[in-house]
């Protein structure tokens, strides 16, 4: 039989299932020496469970609780009122009460305690969940205990408890509670203290809130506190303002606010040599439990007790490194456009595609740009190269370098600086590798590519076992040919060179800003693009059978496909979506992590586009539409040739223009090819890995063949050998990849855990105006769409696409909007480039849009100056 009441310093009996995270984060800090904590028991989880056995109408509420969703609040707040009443007239079983009585015994009768709710889904590793029950303090009397066990019973079901279990995806059935009973503390201060500075993330500064009396005042957001932040056990700063109130411990039981007297509302709370003391206790806590903590403190008679500790959650996980020099890493993510974390297998893949010296953390790929930042000649050409593309990660990377003493300075650039792609050799006066001579260095690349994975469907087959792993290991080499081919950078380099040309020369010429913008429109062979104007043909040939369009409306699942036959025309629709998905099924939202779902593995995905299609244009738009752009293009193309011509030395001017508006037209649209290539071929291996994946599963070696997503490539490889597998691995996995969804990844952060972040360096920005990075000219204004998942688009005529970022499975979207506006995204990034030939205005980088913005807002986009204003 479980144990109703355990004590704090029974450290052998504590178990999370029992006693909570906070309480048993309690227990552990009452084993460690010189670290004090005020005495006291728990009343565990199995009292409460004992006293719900008998509460028949509890469960019935509990069942209607669970048909609810987090937006049915006043329902929420019914039933969830209904619950509590229920366990504050709850019956105490009569061996709890004992075992309360008991341990009461052991100290003064008259002695005040604070009583607090330790949830089973509370103060753990990977999520603190922090004040969602409640807490009493200064209780005193047996019957009054009492009373407060069973008020902390019913705070598992506050409202705000119930609907954060609810957006967190947690059964109000798994969670219980237990009940923390402690000697009351009166303290003449107390307060809070974060391991790692919970604004900056810097993992070696630690931050101190600290007021006068209980900490109830500080955490009710009461009172101001006094701010302190200690480095490397030196006090760097000291935040000291008025404070009025407090709050303490009344004789008779409860708590009170009181005046703080005037000689003390200035003064500095706590000493200096106080300061680094409780800095020192942080310190220890933190390497006992082994990641840093959130800490709750009282001091009393010049000694600090510790009252709870809980792992901050939110903190940006560090690279592990094998040395403890500073370093600086960039994300990958922000230049990948898809900042969303990735599974393992996913994140081995692309560590096996690239010699940049990469790291993991969170999920996510980072560089590390240290050697480069160091080595004075590199250092120029990243700033540079980043600057014109990224330029909120080029000021983030300015702040750092001012720090004279962070990255020491070496001599030599480093060799492999492949990190932060080069300016290729392509540019206004040489061309080494004759692309300009021949016309169809384009299509051959792309035939090339094509013949790749032709050839790789019909080597792969048959595969498996070791066999399949060693193929596809060495087949990775192909995805680099298509990635790194020199011809291949050349071409995009040119395109993205000659822009780049094209947009300073117009400036300096005729005054005229981003002059390539319009240029860009509708450029040939854009597999991307030609992607979203594919998608508007499908449209065309679902539009005619009203029949199919209203089934479509309602399908939820992936047999509707099957299901087109029974129509009439279904047939001619299922064709057409069918030859759509054999050219662009392997794409999808986060297509960089070979373990996300395809459109061809779920076309489901795919309806509200085709839909929204169908909604807003006519028949043959995207004929049109390409059209529209590639006569703009044309115009504009005469128009600066014209105005070139009546300059001085116009003549020889328009002829250099031409040649880089030729660059652009011509080579443009192959930037998008060589990804297109690699997401074909990592269709291709997830289909084999897969099926690799069922055998196992078949085996008994892992319990679905998904499960390979969370190992690594060179642990699925060791696994198909042996056939085991530590499943707890596989959880564990799970587990963290949950909590990496919830983490904003940065765009710069250093060895030290500390988020720097960039600012745009502009002026004449109007006022309240919202800056960004302009990417693709014009001014727009219209209805803001704030969309975070693609599949729930809902478009209408003249909206403006609000999101986190753009990868190429967005391009369907974009023929529907008048504008695009992104938190994540550079100048040659993919929704740049796609805003930019479809004539959008987009700005990018605009640090937290989806939340700065609301869904409905109307708003005006200028992707000429970088700037979003409300109207």
């Amino acid at each position: 039989m479980k144990a109703m009441v355990i004590g704090l310093r029974e450290l052998d009996q504590a178990q999370l299932a029992d006693v909570g995270g906070k309480g048993l984060n309690l227990i552990k800090l009452s084993s460690m020496d010189s670290i004090q904590v005020p005495d006291g028991f728990i009343v565990t989880t199995a009292a409460y469970q004992q006293a719900i056995e008998q509460q028949e109408s509890y469960r019935t509420l509990v069942d209607k609780l669970m048909q609810l969703q987090p937006g049915d609040v006043a329902e929420i707040g019914k039933i969830s009122r209904q619950i509590r009443q229920c366990l504050v007239e709850a019956v105490i079983p009569p061996e709890v009460a004992k075992e309360v009585s008991s341990h009461l015994s052991r100290f003064d009768r008259n002695q005040a305690y604070a009583i607090r709710s330790s949830a089973t889904a509370e103060d753990l590793p990977l999520a603190s969940f922090a004040g969602q029950q409640d807490s009493y303090l200064n209780i005193i009397g047996y019957e009054s205990i009492l009373d407060h066990l069973r008020k902390c019973w019913a705070s598992l079901y506050t409202d705000r408890a119930v609907i954060y279990r609810m957006r967190n995806g947690l059964n109000h059935r798994q969670i219980s509670i237990s009940v923390i009973i402690q000697q009351m503390v009166f303290p003449q201060a107390s307060g809070i203290m974060f391991t790692a500075d919970p604004v900056s993330s810097h993992r070696k500064i630690l931050s101190i809130d600290a007021g006068y009396g209980l900490g109830e005042a500080l955490v009710s957001g009461l009172v101001s506190a006094d701010g302190y932040k200690v480095k490397e056990g030196r006090i760097i700063e000291k935040r000291i303002p008025d404070k009025t109130l407090a709050v303490y411990g009344r004789n008779e039981g409860g708590i009170e606010t009181k005046d703080i007297e005037l000689d003390q509302q200035k003064a500095q709370v706590l000493t200096d040599e106080q300061i680094l003391r409780l800095d020192r206790i942080g310190r220890r806590i933190e390497a006992f439990f082994g990641q840093p903590q959130d800490i709750e403190w009282c001091l009393t008679e010049d000694a600090f007790y510790i009252v709870q500790s809980r792992p901050i959650t939110t903190l940006f996980p560090i690279p592990e490194e094998t040395d403890q020099s500073n370093r600086v890493y960039i994300s990958v993510g922000h230049q990948q456009m898809m900042t969303d974390p990735i599974r393992p297998l996913g994140l081995s893949f692309y560590l096996l595609l690239t010699p940049a010296p990469m790291r993991t953390a969170g999920g996510r790929l980072f560089v590390d740009v240290t050697p480069m930042l160091a080595a004075p000649g590199s250092r120029e050409m990243i700033l540079d190269t980043i600057g014109h593309s990224e330029p909120l990660i080029k000021d983030a990377l300015m702040t750092i370098l001012d720090r004279d003493d962070f990255i020491p300075t070496t001599s030599p650039a480093p060799k492999d600086g492949a990190a932060v792609q080069r300016k290729a050799p392509v540019s206004a006066g040489n061309d080494p590798f004759g692309i300009e001579q021949n016309p169809s260095i384009v299509s051959d690349l792309r035939e090339r590519t094509q013949v790749s994975i032709e050839a790789l469907k019909q080597h792969i087959r048959g595969k498996s076992g070791p066999e399949l792993m060693d193929f596809i290991k060495e087949d990775t080499s192909e995805v680099k040919k298509i990635l790194f081919d020199p011809q291949s950078s050349a071409v995009i380099m040119a395109g993205m060179n000659a822009s780049k040309w094209i947009n300073e020369k117009m400036n300096e010429w005729l005054g005229e800003k981003n002059a390539a913008d319009s240029i860009s429109q509708s450029v040939p062979g854009n597999i991307t693009s030609e992607m979203g104007l594919a998608l508007m043909d499908v449209a065309d040939e679902v539009r005619p059978y009203p029949e199919i369009v209203a089934y479509l409306e309602q399908v939820k699942d992936n047999r509707f496909l099957n299901e087109l036959a029974r129509f009439e025309g279904g047939e001619k629709v299922r064709t057409a979506i069918q030859r759509f998905l054999n050219k662009y099924g392997m794409r999808c939202p986060g297509e960089i992590d070979i373990t996300r779902t395809r459109w061809v593995e779920s076309p489901v995905m795919l309806l509200p586009l085709i839909l929204g299609n169908i909604k807003q244009f006519e028949p043959h738009a995207s004929q049109r539409k390409f059209e529209q752009g590639r006569q703009g293009a044309l115009n504009k193309e005469q128009e600066l040739l014209k105005r070139l011509r009546e300059l001085p030395d116009g003549e020889q001017k328009a002829q250099e223009t031409k040649r880089m508006i030729d660059f652009v037209r011509n080579f443009s649209g192959f930037r998008e090819y060589p990804k297109y290539g690699m997401i074909s071929r990592y269709f291709i291996y997830k289909q084999a890995l897969l099926e690799e994946g069922e055998r196992l599963a078949q085996a008994g070696g892992i319990s679905d063949k998904e499960d390979i997503y969370y190992l690594t490539f060179e642990e699925l490889c060791e696994t198909v050998r042996t056939n085991r597998l530590d499943r707890e691995l596989i959880t564990q996995r799970k587990d963290a990849y949950e909590h990496y969804e919830k983490l904003v990844p940065p765009r710069v952060m250093t060895s030290d855990g500390e988020i720097i972040r960039g600012n745009y360096q502009r002026e004449n920005i109007p006022a309240n105006a919202m800056v960004g990075l302009p990417v693709s000219s014009g001014v727009v204004e219209g209805r803001a769409r704030v969309i975070i998942n693609m599949e729930d688009v809902v478009l209408e005529e003249g909206d403006i696409l609000v999101t986190t970022f753009t990868d190429p499975s967005w391009t369907p979207l974009f023929v529907s909007v008048r504008g695009l506006v992104t938190e994540v995204g550079g100048l040659m990034t993919h929704g740049s480039v796609i805003a930019r030939e479809y004539g959008l205005p987009a700005v990018v980088g605009v640090e937290h849009a989806t939340q700065r913005i609301k869904d409905g807002q109307r708003i005006r986009v200028n992707g000429t100056e970088g700037f979003i204003e409300f109207i």
